[in-house]
């Protein structure tokens, strides 16, 4: 997983992190997200394809009910539909543990990425400009939103 998203940091500002994790940070980050969340992985055979996560939107208690979500696939298996399942799986998931509501960021311009989102149910809700400075250069970042469910299940 880590090498499908090392490409991201290192030549794209898909992320906005400027240097690609250690093994050791990206493995604390996956316990982090399985601990309250979910993070899924799409594989053939044993090669893996993609992953997908939900997180923590905000910290204060009154957005427990919403979800920030990611999905990465390897470049070699773009428009296959693997993004799109994933996320479809992980909405289901998300859902079901009584999460309402799905935020997603986007750089811009990623015409792929904006497809995507709009392709599995996300709105656009609105655009941070200049929120992001990578590559010596600022960038926007367009959000997206989508429910999963309408009211949070009891006693989470």
């Amino acid at each position: 997983m880590l090498e499908i998203y090392r490409p991201f940091v290192e030549t794209s500002t898909v992320s906005f992190e400027l240097n690609t994790p250690s093994i050791e940070v990206f493995q604390s980050r996956i316990a982090k997200v399985r601990s309250g969340w979910q993070w899924l992985v799409a594989e053939r055979g044993h090669k893996i394809l993609g992953y997908a996560y939900g997180s923590m939107h905000r910290e204060r208690p009154a957005y427990q009910w919403s979800v920030e979500v990611s999905a990465y696939v390897d470049p070699d298996q773009h428009r296959q539909g693997i993004g799109r399942a994933l996320y479809l799986q992980l909405f289901e998931e998300l859902g079901s543990r009584g999460f309402c509501n799905a935020y997603a960021g986007v750089t811009l311009p990623n015409d792929a990425s904006v497809g995507l989102h709009t392709s599995v149910g996300f709105s656009r809700i609105g655009v941070f400009a200049r929120v992001g400075h990578k590559f010596g250069r600022w960038h926007d970042v367009a959000w997206f939103q989508r429910e999963l469910r309408s009211s949070p299940r009891d006693g989470k």
